[in-house]
């Protein structure tokens, strides 16, 4: 597989509190891992946030014992890193109220897993087309889920950044996990809402969709994220899972 993972501080923000991380090696029990964070809270407390929680939850996979279901290995880690974020969150003043979105996936031949808490999403790309794969855990999303809300209203665009699920905010968390069959030509994209909020379905399709190497893609999607305002830091991970080749 080909893959690429950077974040950008984006034109506003004064730090970044994305974080990521990716492999094709194996992770203990995993073939390969890819987790990326979007930290929230004041101060440094974002930025610790998603830090711990990627750096602690690739620490606890490669640990675990192997003979844990993928699912539940990932799902004990999420929680471990849970309970011990919330803890230092509650006995650390200047980290009080921080929380963190996760996403994390890792493959095995053609099948893909998925799982997501927060608004940072995974999307699933072929040809003409882009799907996403997570659901978001957000206000707007809720009410738009239950009707209470239209997509791109001013509603929807003045709350679209508070979230529902986080990790670190709660003693307990649960995250959402999806499956994917894979088919030649698909791309995984990872990427927290300082890019989606700032590029459209439709120009992160044509972008990916564009002859160019996999790391050239991700920077062209940062580029536009900035062009087009870079309000948020910009997180992504993107993988072609069937090329051979390597990039650099």
């Amino acid at each position: 597989m080909v893959f690429f993972a950077k974040t950008d501080k984006g034109r506003k923000r004064r730090m970044n509190q994305d974080y990521v991380f990716a492999t094709d090696q194996s992770v203990g029990a995993l073939p390969n891992l890819f987790l990326l964070a979007d930290g929230m809270g004041g101060h440094k407390a974002g930025d610790y946030a998603s830090r711990f929680a990627v750096e602690e939850l690739k620490q606890y996979i490669a640990d675990a014992p192997e003979n844990i279901p993928c699912i539940q290995l990932i799902q004990n880690g999420i929680q471990d890193v849970n309970e011990r974020l919330y803890k230092l969150s509650q006995e650390d003043e200047n980290l009080n109220g921080m929380g963190t979105t996760l996403v994390t996936a890792f493959f095995e031949g053609s099948n893909l897993t998925v799982s997501n808490i927060g608004d940072s999403r995974a999307y699933l790309i072929h040809g003409n087309s882009i799907r996403q794969i997570t659901r978001d855990h957000s206000y707007v999303e809720e009410m738009i889920r239950r009707g209470f809300m239209r997509r791109g209203s001013m509603d929807y665009l003045n709350s679209r950044n508070i979230i529902t699920r986080a990790v670190g905010i709660e003693s307990r968390v649960t995250a959402d996990f999806f499956e994917v069959e894979l088919s030649e030509g698909d791309y995984l994209l990872m990427c927290s809402d300082g890019l989606t909020n700032m590029v459209d379905n439709e120009s992160i399709r044509n972008i990916i969709r564009e002859r160019s190497s996999v790391p050239e893609k991700v920077q062209a999607l940062i580029d536009m994220a900035n062009i087009n305002g870079g309000k948020d830091n910009i997180g992504i991970v993107l993988v072609d899972p069937f090329r051979e080749e390597a990039e650099s």
